[in-house]
């Protein structure tokens, strides 16, 4: 299930959306459109999805992210699930209010990276920590290049 989601969400949602938006607007700039989904969808609908997750089912993130046995961990992983999800609210915000999306880039695009290295240096890695691993540091460099075109146009 959790590989669904984030193949899902990181990657085929995103990428459909730019493709059915790009061909309903043409004249649409291509980063533009790769900054308006991948943050709806990767940010947003996912980040959202794991906030949710780990507020409600510590657990999971505790035990399968963090190999973490006790129950000392579960206030923290609920207060990263509040981050996520609020992250997450002001991605899916982004579709209503395009000036969110640089912003979101930004922030979102530091979060993954952090913790995209972090999988990187953390060994060994379990299934779904490599899932996360791929799927952090493919969003970095997503969003970094969002904010990097964003910047420069």
């Amino acid at each position: 299930m959790y590989l669904a989601v984030v193949v899902l969400t990181m990657f085929l949602a995103p990428l459909g959306s730019v493709a059915a938006d790009g061909a309903l607007h043409a004249q649409a700039p291509l980063m533009a459109l790769v900054g308006k989904w991948f943050v709806f969808w990767g940010v947003g609908v996912r980040l959202g999805l794991a906030g949710v997750r780990q507020f409600i089912q510590p657990g999971f993130t505790a035990r399968d992210i963090f190999h973490l046995s006790g129950d000392e961990a579960l206030p923290l992983v609920r207060e990263l699930g509040v981050a996520n999800f609020a992250a997450g609210m002001v991605g899916l915000l982004s579709l209503a209010r395009p000036s969110f999306v640089l912003p979101v880039a930004i922030s979102a695009g530091i979060f993954y990276g952090v913790a995209g290295v972090q999988h990187v240096i953390d060994r060994p890695r379990t299934r779904n920590e490599a899932i996360a691993m791929v799927s952090d540091l493919f969003m970095a460099v997503v969003l970094a290049t969002v904010a990097v075109s964003s910047w420069m146009a």
